[in-house]
């Protein structure tokens, strides 16, 4: 199934890390999503009941990543894409990548970025 829903780059400003200064501070992270799932119900029948919210999608995204606390952003991504497959049956696979543009890290770059991938066990 080649079907997706993909949000780009959720914006979302946490305190996760490992740094004291990162859990006083905060900093902004970035959140995609790409869920993989079967759109015909949907894309034939022009009903929005049966699809997946993306409202819903990144209310889960914001609430997760500002509800709690989370070391490594390799965590935070585990538990969206846990919920996110917990919450919707029809999504079958999801990856989920979260940037974190102000990494602490003594070099110039742009930002580290982790991405996940999670399959529903069958």
């Amino acid at each position: 199934m080649s079907d997706r829903i993909i949000l780009t780059r959720i914006a979302v400003y946490a305190y996760h890390g490992l740094h004291a200064e990162e859990e006083r501070l905060g900093q902004r992270f970035y959140v995609s999503l790409d869920c993989g799932l079967d759109l015909r119900p949907a894309s034939t029948t022009d009903d929005w009941k049966k699809t997946v919210s993306y409202d819903r999608l990144a209310k889960i995204v914001v609430d997760t990543a500002t509800e709690r606390r989370f070391s490594l952003i390799e965590a935070l991504a585990e538990v969206i894409a846990g919920k996110i497959l917990e919450t919707w049956h029809q999504i079958h696979t999801v990856t989920v990548r979260v940037e974190k543009p102000a990494a602490p890290i003594p070099t110039i770059l742009e930002g580290v970025a982790i991405e996940i991938e999670r399959k529903r066990d069958a």
